[in-house]
């Protein structure tokens, strides 16, 4: 088994029993995690080796955060205890924390009623006023997230000038891969296609982002279990930090709600906001001002370009056809996108 974990040196610090069965879970992009059966019970184990986040204080933080959060009702995981009291364990060099095993499915957006979307904007609603709740106030340092998933630095917009350098670079890219093939000629067109969007909305750039609060900073189909029509366990909290609320929400219903061919399910989205709004307490105005950065941020992110380009790591490939078209989409509906956040 490729990166199979050391489940000699790791059972016996849990009072999990032996193992029976490790199988390897291969949803997740930033770190690896099995489906361990054990003469003891159905676990989660997560070997967190992401280095922008596998630190065992970060990894602490979140553990904290969810046991608090489950007090409140939040569907979580928290991590178990070892046989120390502590959730983390570091086994040559390595952090591995050990879950209960949830059993449930993902869903998209596509796959949810209109009643269950307000439910999933009431769900991240609580999460954020949980989190409001039960974290403290001072902020963690915010870490780099050049060419990976997930959000830029809250206090800045991408600079439209950095942007056309990196098409350029990725253009030049696209032009050296050999055998050409149909991503390529996908990555062809769209990079040419958002030159030219930036080119005309180059002076839309959005100022420094609004309210802040501790985000799960990556909420999304993959991270959220379901058991039946309910929600069942928040997972992969990761990512969990300081930023810019509203965002959150814009940003988790981009990727919910996205159509394959691009465009948003905007009834969806207008239950779900609305749900959040009245959950997190946000304000509409906070809704679009989060909705015209997020839209910046897409317009200005090449993310999964970079991994299969820089990295030769194919991963998100299925995902570039709809995101890629949702940049398109969302500038042209932009006042329509707007007005569902905020009705």
């Amino acid at each position: 088994m490729p990166h199979a974990p050391p489940l000699g040196a790791l059972l016996p610090q849990y009072r999990a029993g032996s193992a029976l069965s490790c199988e390897p879970v291969d949803q997740g992009l930033l770190n690896r995690g099995w489906r361990l059966c054990t003469t003891r019970g159905r676990f989660f184990l997560k070997h967190h080796f992401d280095p922008e986040t596998a630190t065992p204080a970060a990894i602490d933080r979140q553990h904290r955060a969810t046991r608090r959060l489950a007090r409140l009702g939040v569907p979580v995981a928290p991590a178990l205890p070892g046989r120390d009291g502590r959730t983390v364990v570091v086994v040559g060099g390595h952090c591995y924390a050990l879950h209960p095993w949830i059993e449930g499915r993902h869903r998209h957006g596509g796959q949810l009623t209109e009643a269950q979307c307000e439910r999933l904007g009431a769900l991240l609603g609580a999460v954020h006023a949980g989190l409001e709740q039960v974290m403290p106030g001072s902020e963690p340092r915010t870490p780099s997230r050049t060419g990976a998933p997930g959000v830029p630095d809250p206090a800045a917009s991408a600079d439209p000038a950095d942007t056309f350098a990196l098409i350029d670079d990725l253009l030049a890219q696209v032009r050296r891969h050999r055998p050409a093939d149909s991503f390529d000629a996908l990555a062809r067109h769209r990079l040419l296609e958002r030159r030219e969007l930036l080119e005309r909305h180059a002076d839309r750039r959005p100022p420094r982002g609004g309210a802040v609060g501790w985000v799960h900073g990556d909420f999304h189909p993959f991270n959220l279990l379901y058991q039946g029509e309910a929600p069942a366990a928040i997972v992969d909290w990761d990512r969990l930090s300081v930023r810019p609320r509203a965002e959150e929400a814009v940003r988790a219903a981009a990727i919910f709600f996205v159509r394959p061919a691009g465009p948003l399910d905007l009834l969806k989205v207008r239950a779900y906001a609305r749900a959040y709004r009245r959950t997190a307490g946000a304000t509409p105005s906070q809704l679009v001002a989060a909705v015209h950065r997020v839209w910046w941020e897409r317009l200005n992110d090449f993310w999964m370009l970079r991994w299969h380009y820089e990295r030769d790591d194919r991963r998100a490939d299925p995902q570039f056809p709809a995101a890629s078209a949702l940049a398109v989409w969302w500038t042209r509906e932009y006042e329509a996108v707007c007005e569902a956040f905020a009705d």
